[in-house]
């Protein structure tokens, strides 16, 4: 993957795990195991800023549910 984001031709998929985590995948690898589509796919920039736009608490899922008295 080239790491300079401008010319980076690889297309992202917005992916997401149990915890609530945010990351984005290659679109032409299978999403590791734990993790889901999202539903965004795009260039890397516009994945990554569509994480920084839903990705609001990064607090893990579990951890939330434990301060809420959630199992």
């Amino acid at each position: 993957m080239p790491a300079d984001s401008e010319n980076d031709p690889t297309i992202y998929h917005v992916v997401l795990n149990a915890e609530a985590q945010y990351s984005i995948w290659p679109a032409d690898l299978p999403v590791p195991a734990g993790w889901r589509k999202e539903g965004k796919t795009g260039p890397k920039a516009e994945c990554l800023a569509h994480v920084k736009t839903v990705w609001t608490d990064m607090t893990p899922a579990s951890l939330r549910r434990g301060r809420a008295g959630q199992p």
